[in-house]
């Protein structure tokens, strides 16, 4: 009888639930170690065999360190809100919190299958009244905070009313909105309400203002950067615009410059700080103002070369800047209109990374330089920012390669501007490679020749100040995080208004739940679905705010709250704060460098300031899972078109064109059948009915209805199919199910098998043929604890030194491998060690024990059995790790290669400690060396100690 993986997997699954095994608490005797994955948002398709990949090694690790002694905290829960659930619900009816409730269980359940060591008591859902209560509680006190430029850190609002009440804000050093007036504090106290609520809208962490946003009309909703792609939604694919709105804004923007210096102190992979890096975009440099020609308005422009005014060709205007309108000549309007309408329509994200296609208008109007009197064209180009700077560039095209482009592109003159003589090429080739130095000329810089670049910069920044024309400043890629969506399924905002302004619930009265609303779609007047719902007010009848929060909301402080996730009194107490402080180990996509992991950054910052989150940096470590890839598979449909124009080609007739009438029926022609190439089209078919590459015809049939009458053009009585390998998706049919792996293979034959594909930080195709080779280990290990008859059968026997040698040889690497999350490699390690033990039949105590308690983090539920059967009570994860003794290791003997006349003939075992003398005289009274020996005396032996012997005849 075999290793029953069925049984005895669903038996210590069962185990762990029932003994809470992987519960934490807080435990001030043992070091903490807090392990987590960005978790999920349960889609009703169920995880497939590239989600968990994540999840196995952050599960590898925890239970690591709980052999070493740590408390580990390993939490799990669910993004829970989310689009594709609102959809479903303004289609079928069906509140997004069934739908929602039914994905969780069925993720729960693949999860369970797994063997995962989640601490579930922990478990959160976003969609929780008693989670998101802290996600509307910590809304509320950024609301009610600003940033202290002076102090660098987030302060109540009451205390910056008390100094507007007594000196205004002429001395308040704050994150403001740029068109904050100053005022005094004789103005303040004569303003209504209405008004100084007004005006601490310029100060709050969160706020309301007009903005730009992607406009989804089909969804209803603003939709963030990464939910759009050229233009539409990406789920759904819907157009989106571009259009102001008053939206929910969180000041970010406050914490740039500590979210750039926080990178430094983090181990991430270099290349997502480097990502934040240039998505905060700190520039340092100066703003000056360029008249425009006929027009009382100056056009204010940023830039971080200051020293390069002087060669400015062209002006740039963002689509959606102002002045667009009010400077475009009657005779470009057409046109500028024309492309005003086709840029409205792309994100920002598009426009910040496309680089290769230029597109622009010129508006028809001239601004002059101010340093030398030289009129400029002003264009229109998507490329520019409204949100960036002034939204309005000078362009000296010898200086950044999207000048460059745009200035080939329009056919405008080529300028770099030169400070110092030696510092202008000789030769035109030794520009920079993007630009084309022949296009080009160089000028001379005025009252700044001779200086360095850095030197220049300063000097012009200080002229330009002196001049009245501009100013030395600071400007920041990032832009404050829109926080509304016009949805139903999200949290609510704990807001309400009283004469158009916005108020904050008192803390006491939430969770603020969602109410009952007739449908999930916006009113007929064009209102977000929360403003169908009845009474949807306070108790005194002031309006509730009608948008809902972002899904970003609930996961950007949800690794806080697992800390203490029952604390009905706080969002976590200080002691459970003080004790798990920070994550140790945070594993996730890299997708998230730019949305997720800024944002609950930021979050954490604020609640830092406050004096709640401990750690300014939530996630100490993180690590970046690759992709697992699906291999598709293609049948090829035969085109009648195509087919036809084969066969008039003079080409052989297949068989079955001459029997029936193939343009009406689906015909698939085999991988390498004669003329496949050039008559069929390639499509996708599900990988279950495919095996090795053939394809299962019948299954082929009744896999869709259309496809019953399908026939076949096959090689060798096969249908042959092609294959790809490509991102695993649900489209492309090529989505390994692990529920299906669990049931043949077993859940410890797939957590290894996923280790061993490659290094966790790669992407790598999955091939269900490999997964044989970790089945054929696991069996392998059941049977060092077996006999033939599959009794257990255990000596008590002290260990050879060469069994004490293969183990401590195993942990020495296990230990190192899974320090540095080489899981890959770790998996190896236990296939040579499983062999090694078994070729010397090795079934001792002591050995097997070790070698048990080592692969549990790996294979926990074959280690929980065999650890109950050497006779342990409790889990093998509460073990200790063992030491690796170094002098086990050491070599007592050497195996030397012994040659006659310069062959290999033998290999011969001696003491690593013989000399020369006595390796030769062993040598030649070897039993192994009198063949080759012959009765001859050797001319001469050779020995090299610890290396070779050479007997020469």
């Amino acid at each position: 009888m075999d290793y029953n993986f069925n049984e005895i997997e669903k038996k210590w699954q069962r185990y762990w639930v029932d003994h809470k095994t992987f519960k934490a608490e807080i435990d001030t005797r043992k070091p903490k170690f807090y392990v987590l994955d960005m978790f999920p948002y349960p889609s009703g398709a169920g995880l497939h065999v590239g989600h968990p990949l994540g999840y196995i090694a952050s599960d590898i690790y925890a239970r690591f360190k709980r052999l070493q002694g740590f408390n580990v905290l390993h939490p799990m829960g669910y993004d829970a809100y989310g689009l594709p659930a609102e959809q479903y619900a303004i289609q079928t009816g069906t509140h997004p919190s069934i739908t929602t409730a039914i994905n969780i269980a069925r993720y729960r359940e693949q999860m369970d299958k797994i063997g995962f060591s989640f601490d579930w008591d922990r478990e959160v859902r976003t969609s929780d009244p008693a989670y998101y209560k802290w996600t509307q509680w910590t809304f509320i006190r950024l609301f009610q905070s600003w940033y202290n430029n002076n102090s660098l850190k987030a302060e109540a609002i009451a205390g910056l009313i008390k100094t507007f009440e007594s000196e205004g804000n002429q001395h308040v050093n704050a994150a403001s909105n740029a068109d904050t007036p100053v005022f005094t504090a004789v103005e303040w106290k004569s303003w209504p309400e209405k008004q100084q609520q007004e005006m601490l809208m310029h100060y709050r962490l969160a706020y309301l203002a007009d903005t730009m946003v992607n406009w989804c009309p089909a969804l209803g909703t603003v939709l963030a950067n990464d939910e759009v792609s050229e233009g539409f939604s990406v789920r759904g694919a819907h157009p989106v615009e571009r259009k102001k709105m008053k939206q929910w804004l969180l000041r970010i923007t406050a914490y740039a410059d500590r979210l750039l210096l926080g990178l430094d102190q983090l181990d991430w992979p270099e290349s997502v700080k480097e990502i934040q890096r240039n998505w905060i975009g700190k520039s340092i440099g100066c703003e000056a103002m360029f008249p425009i020609k006929g027009f009382d308005q100056q056009l204010e422009i940023f830039t971080t070369r200051a020293d390069t005014l002087f060669g400015v060709t062209f002006m740039v205007l963002a689509p959606e800047h102002p002045f667009v309108g009010q400077i475009t000549t009657p005779a470009q309007k057409e046109k500028i209109d024309k492309y005003l309408s086709w840029a409205k329509n792309r994100s920002e994200r598009e426009r910040m990374t496309e680089v290769k296609k230029v597109s622009g208008e010129f508006t028809g109007a001239f601004a002059i330089n101010p340093l030398n009197g030289i009129e400029i064209p002003i264009y229109v180009a998507d490329y520019v920012l409204m949100g960036y700077g002034t939204g309005a560039i000078m362009a000296v095209p010898g200086h950044d390669s999207r000048d460059f482009a745009f200035a080939r592109h329009f056919k405008l003159p080529i300028v770099q501007v030169v400070c110092r003589r030696g510092d202008e090429p000789t030769d035109p080739a030794t520009w920079e490679e993007s630009y084309d130095a022949k296009e080009g000329v160089m000028i001379n810089s005025g009252f700044i020749t001779g200086m360095e670049v850095k030197d220049a910069i300063k000097t012009t920044i200080k002229k330009i100040a002196e001049l009245g024309i501009g100013y030395g400043t600071i400007n920041y890629r990032l832009r404050d995080a829109i926080f509304s969506r016009q949805r139903y399924w999200g949290e609510p905002f704990p807001i309400f208004y009283k004469d158009g302004m916005p108020y904050t619930l008192p803390e006491s009265s939430l969770p603020l739940e969602l109410p009952a609303v007739d449908a999930y779609l916006p009113t007929e007047n064009g209102e977000p679905p929360l403003a169908r719902a009845k009474n949807w007010t306070t108790p005194e009848g002031y309006p509730l705010e009608v948008n809902t929060m972002p899904g970003f909301a609930g996961s950007s402080g949800y690794y806080l709250r697992y800390m203490d996730p029952h604390n009905d009194k706080a969002y976590f107490s200080k002691d459970a704060a003080a004790y798990w402080q920070e994550v140790d180990l945070y594993i996730g996509g890299a997708e998230h460098a730019t949305g997720h992991l800024i944002y609950s950054r930021f979050w954490n910052k604020f609640l830092f300031d406050i004096g709640m989150a401990v750690c300014e940096e939530p996630y100490k470590k993180l690590i970046n899972q690759g992709m697992i890839q699906g291999r598709s598979s293609f049948v090829y449909r035969v085109n009648p078109e195509k087919m036809a124009e084969y066969i008039l080609a003079g080409n052989a007739v297949p068989a079955f064109c001459e029997k029936q009438g193939w343009e009406q029926v689906p015909v698939y022609a085999s991988k390498n059948f004669p003329g496949r190439a050039f008559f069929s089209d390639p499509q996708h078919v599900d990988i279950s009915i495919v095996h090795n590459d053939i394809l299962d015809t019948e299954a082929f049939k009744n896999w869709q209805p259309h496809l019953a009458a399908s026939v076949f053009l096959l090689e060798d009585g096969k249908y042959v199919c092609g294959s790809e390998v490509e991102k695993m998706s649900k489209s492309k049919y090529n989505v390994q199910n692990p529920d299906e792996l669990i049931a043949r293979y077993g859940a410890d034959t797939l957590r290894m098998y996923e280790m061993f594909l490659g290094p966790i930080e790669q992407s790598k195709p999955w091939d269900t043929s490999g997964i044989e080779g970790v089945s054929r280990f696991i069996r392998k290990l059941w049977r060092l604890f077996h006999d033939r008859n599959n009794d257990f059968l255990i000596s008590d026997e002290d260990p050879s030194a060469a069994e004490w040698k293969v183990i401590h040889k195993t942990i020495k690497k296990l230990q190192e491998d899974t320090a540095r999350f080489s899981f890959n490699t770790a998996v190896s390690c236990f296939m040579i060690c499983v062999n090694e033990l078994a070729e010397l039949g090795c079934n001792k105590r002591a050995v097997l024990e070790n070698l048990v308690i080592i692969l549990s983090p790996y294979a926990p539920h074959i280690s929980e059995e065999l650890w109950s059967l050497l006779g342990h009570n409790g889990s093998v994860g509460q073990a200790t790790f063992p030491d690796f003794i170094a002098a086990y290791l050491t070599e007592d003997n050497f195996t030397y290669p012994v040659s006659f006349n310069g062959k290999t003939r033998l290999m011969l075992s001696l003491p690593a400690t013989m000399t020369a003398a006595d390796v030769e005289k062993a040598v030649l009274a070897a039993p192994e060396a009198q063949k080759w020996l012959q009765g001859l005396t050797p001319k001469k032996v050779i020995v090299v100690p610890r290396k070779i012997v050479n007997v020469v005849l």
